[in-house]
């Protein structure tokens, strides 16, 4: 189903804002039904739909990603990422220089990545011994 203009704009406004009335308000509902409108507006599944495929694409481009993370991961563990840093030249001025990222740098990330491939964990072998309860008690006793 196809949104109306109304209720794209009234999904857009509400994506940005997070106010369901404010966003009926601005759609172009009427002030004195913005509020019911803009929650009958979100129980229609077109409109949900559209808000949750909006609010999708926005987190995948502000949110990284777990393979982002492990591949900057490895490109700091490989010292392929450099970082600006500011050198004094005296008299109070500076100038900007790249520089490799140091061994600490390095070692945190080889860290991070050993831990989640689970390289550093100490595996144990446990054996469960189960008790075997025997009635050798006469009942006479």
């Amino acid at each position: 189903m196809k949104l109306t203009p109304k209720q794209k704009a009234f999904a857009d406004y509400y994506i940005e804002t997070g106010n369901i009335t404010q966003s009926a308000i601005k759609a172009g509902y009427s002030k004195k039904t913005a509020r019911v409108t803009g929650q009958e507006n979100l129980q229609k599944p077109a409109i949900k739909s559209y808000i949750d495929e909006r609010m999708a694409e926005k987190d995948a481009k502000r949110i990284a990603s777990q393979d982002e993370v492990l591949e900057f991961l490895t490109k700091v563990l490989r010292g392929e990422v450099e970082e600006e840093i500011a050198l004094g030249e005296g008299m109070g001025s500076q100038r900007l220089e790249m520089k490799e990222l140091g061994g600490k740098d390095r070692i945190k990330a080889a860290e991070l990545l050993g831990k989640r491939y689970s390289l550093w964990t100490e595996k144990q072998q446990v054996e469960m011994i189960t008790p075997i309860f025997v009635d050798d008690v006469d009942e006479e006793d």
